[in-house]
């Protein structure tokens, strides 16, 4: 079985775990928490790091430090992984939802600004399976109506997104260095893993300080076990810290064999009319996390038959995320009723991902393309 994620350890990672163990410092206290942290904010072009315990902890953290009042909306994808939704429920907010861009399954931007109400306070951009959002579009709508903006950028490590690009003025700019707060997560399937494991980064003093204090359940530095505020444990270990620090030095590496895998896919799957393939933006560079198909309507089966398929043939996948408006669970508490987001629903019912891990071969790659063109063709 080819499995859809499989991450690529070495000896580094093994020293610096090591390590870990024989100094004892494997709780959420060590020298490779704060390396962890300067690296990865240095690496985005951020001020400052804060490493928690995965990404939804991430953006529950940003989120709190909005300090919402009860009710204030947040401006998100209907396609996104639930933790985008659930941060802002958690945080007494409101996630109002907007529909995909058909091509490249981000967030349409031009839908974004009907949206927005008085109860306005944030839009959360999420760059879908690691192509960048169009987030000149985002700042402008941001900076005209006073919105926060917190960058989900968990699956985007190393993505790059062309700002001013009507200007002679254009740079390229990473993916997290965007917006008041943005957010990371390390999970075994993300280019630089922890195992579990997230960040978030700002470059606002107030907000960094406001978030460490939120996932170290608000201590107080003067008197420990008093609480003005309630927080949350969501402490990050040194010894994931230990692994993810190892990971920073060879990201340049790790994005290389990423957009190979990508173009690689892209280049033998191309001439398959029933198969939609992942657009790269001129203004974008993709790190590809996931390489994500949708099947052409012309198709006689859905992306949970074909999936089935493949995996009879030793191909596993992963399906597309199922729009936040179709969940039972917001059902329940009375959110998204009878809203409809076409191209949301269309690629959760027609998308999956193939194996796209970091440990793939280009033999077990090559093996993937010829058992999808014997179940299509």
């Amino acid at each position: 079985m080819i499995p859809v994620n499989e991450p690529l350890l070495g000896p580094q990672e093994t020293a610096n775990v090591l390590e870990c163990l024989q100094t004892g410092w494997i709780s959420s206290a060590g020298r490779f928490i704060e390396e962890f942290e300067r690296g990865w904010a240095a690496y985005c072009g951020r001020k400052y790091g804060i490493a928690v315990c995965n990404g939804t902890a991430a953006l529950e953290v940003a989120i709190d430090s909005l300090q919402l009042e009860p009710g204030d909306e947040v401006i998100m994808p209907a396609s996104t992984i639930i933790s985008c939704a659930l941060a802002v429920v958690y945080g007494q907010g409101v996630p109002v939802l907007v529909d995909s861009e058909p091509m490249t399954w981000c967030i349409d931007v031009n839908q974004i600004e009907r949206k927005i109400t008085p109860r306005t306070r944030a839009i959360m951009p999420v760059h879908i399976y690691g192509h960048p959002v169009d987030m000149d579009a985002v700042t402008n709508i941001a900076k005209s109506h006073g919105l926060a903006i917190i960058e989900d950028a968990a699956e985007a490590h190393g993505a790059e997104y062309l700002t001013n690009r009507t200007s002679n003025h254009s740079t390229w700019q990473r993916c997290g260095s965007f917006g008041a707060l943005s957010c990371f997560s390390f999970y075994a399937n993300k280019p630089i893993t922890t195992g579990e494991g997230g960040m978030v980064l700002t470059d606002d003093e107030t907000l960094a300080e406001r978030a460490r204090s939120l996932r170290n359940l608000c201590f107080q530095s003067g008197r420990r076990f008093f609480h003005e505020h309630l927080g949350h444990n969501f402490r990050i270990t040194n010894l994931q810290a230990a692994i993810g620090l190892a990971q920073i030095g060879k990201i340049d590496d790790i994005v290389s064999k990423k957009r190979w895998i990508g173009r690689e896919y892209t280049s033998r799957l191309k001439d398959i009319d029933l198969l939609q393939l992942p657009t790269e933006e001129s203004w974008a560079r993709s790190s590809y996390w996931m390489y994500g198909i949708v099947l052409d309507e012309k198709a006689r089966i859905d992306a949970a038959e074909f999936a089935q398929r493949l995996f009879a043939n030793g191909v596993e996948t992963r399906p597309f995320f199922l729009g936040m408006h179709e969940q039972p669970a917001f059902h329940k508490i009375k959110l998204f009723a009878g809203e409809h987001y076409p191209v949301a629903e269309r690629i959760a019912r027609r998308g999956l991902y193939l194996p796209s891990g970091l440990a793939l071969t280009e033999e077990q790659l090559t093996r993937v393309c010829e058992v999808v063109r014997k179940v299509l063709l």
